[in-house]
C-alpha cells in the first residue's frame, strides 16, 4: 500500500513540475553586471526573459551629424536623467535612417559609465511593461526602455500598456525609468481621411477633434519630449559621407574624390539619409581598402 502511493505520489510531483514549466513565471531579474544593454525577449514557452548584448554598437554622439539641434535635446534629456532630476519619456519621429535610434545607442555609450542602462523591448512585448519595471524599480541604475521603429495598429494590446506606464496609471512611474521610442508616425496609430468628418467646428471657428482622433493622439500626447527628424538635404548628405568615410579611415585626399560615387549611391536608393550614407561610406572603404 505504502509503495503504491508513494507512486503515485511521485507521479503527482512529475506533473506538478510540467505544469509549472509551461506556465507563466514571474520575470526575474538577470545579472546586471553581465551588459549595459538588454533585450526583452519571450521565450516559447510564454516566460520573458532579459537577455544582454554582449556587443553594443560603437556609436557615439560626435559620429552624428547635421542633426545638432535633435542631440542637443535628446543629450540634454538623457543627462539629467542619469544625475537624478527631472526629465522627459521621449518620442523621436520622423525621416527614415536619419539617426533616431543611433542617437539613443550613441546616449547609453555616452552615459553608460555613469549609471545608464538600456532595455529594448518589441511591441509586440510592451504589455509586459509594468513587469520590467517592477524588476528595475529598486536597482541605482538609470533605464531607457527603448522601444524602436514603433507604431501601432487599431486594437493591439500593447498600445495601452505603453499609455498606461506613460502616464495614467493608478501608481506612479518608477524615478529611474523612462521610456525612449522611435517611429515613423508622429501620433503612432494609422490616420483614415474619414476620422477627418469627426471635426467639430463651433460658431466662432473653434475646431474641435472627434473621439477617434483624441484618442490617437493621446498616446503621443504621453511623451514629454518630441523630437523631429527630416529628410536630409544633398550637401548634409555629403558632410555625414564624409564624417563616415574619415571615421573608417579613408585619407582626406580620398573623400573629395568619393562624392560623385556617394551620390549615384543615393540616387540608386532613392534616399540620402545618414543610414545610406553610412552604408556607401562602409562599402568605400571596404573597396579601396582591398585595392591598396
Amino acid at each position: 500500500m505504502n509503495e503504491h502511493f508513494e507512486r503515485l505520489l511521485q507521479r503527482a510531483e512529475q506533473l506538478i513540475d510540467r505544469i509549472e514549466a509551461v506556465l507563466p513565471q514571474p520575470l526575474s531579474a538577470p545579472d546586471w553586471t553581465l551588459a549595459v544593454a538588454w533585450r526583452y525577449r519571450k521565450r516559447s514557452s510564454g516566460h520573458g526573459v532579459l537577455e544582454p548584448v554582449r556587443q553594443v554598437g560603437a556609436m557615439r554622439l560626435n559620429d552624428l551629424q547635421e542633426i545638432d539641434g535633435q542631440k542637443q535635446k535628446i543629450q540634454r534629456n538623457t543627462f539629467q536623467f542619469v544625475q537624478g532630476l527631472p526629465a522627459n519619456n521621449v518620442l523621436l519621429t520622423g525621416a527614415r535612417g536619419t539617426g533616431k535610434s543611433s542617437l539613443v545607442r550613441a546616449c547609453l555609450n555616452e552615459y553608460a559609465p555613469q549609471g545608464l542602462r538600456l532595455i529594448e523591448v518589441d511591441k509586440s512585448d510592451l504589455v509586459d511593461l509594468p513587469d520590467i519595471v517592477e524588476v528595475v524599480a529598486d536597482r541605482p541604475e538609470r533605464f531607457i526602455v527603448f522601444c524602436d521603429d514603433l507604431s501601432f495598429e487599431d486594437g493591439e494590446p500593447g498600445y495601452k500598456a505603453l499609455k498606461s506606464i506613460l502616464d495614467g496609471s493608478v501608481s506612479a512611474a518608477s524615478p529611474n525609468v523612462l521610456i525612449y521610442a522611435t517611429s515613423n508616425r508622429r501620433h503612432l496609430l494609422p490616420e483614415y481621411m474619414k476620422e477627418n468628418l469627426t471635426y467639430t467646428h463651433t460658431a466662432d471657428g473653434e475646431v474641435h477633434p472627434g473621439e477617434v482622433v483624441e484618442e490617437k493622439i493621446s498616446l503621443s500626447e504621453r511623451f514629454g519630449l518630441w523630437v523631429s527628424f527630416y529628410p536630409f538635404s544633398q550637401d548634409e548628405y555629403i558632410t555625414i559621407v564624409g564624417q563616415w568615410l574619415s571615421a573608417l579611415g579613408v585619407p582626406a585626399s580620398d573623400i573629395e574624390a568619393a562624392r560623385p560615387q556617394a551620390l549615384v549611391w543615393a540616387l540608386e536608393r532613392g534616399s540620402r539619409s545618414g543610414r545610406v550614407a553610412y552604408q556607401f561610406a562602409r562599402d568605400y572603404a571596404g573597396t579601396h581598402a582591398s585595392q591598396a
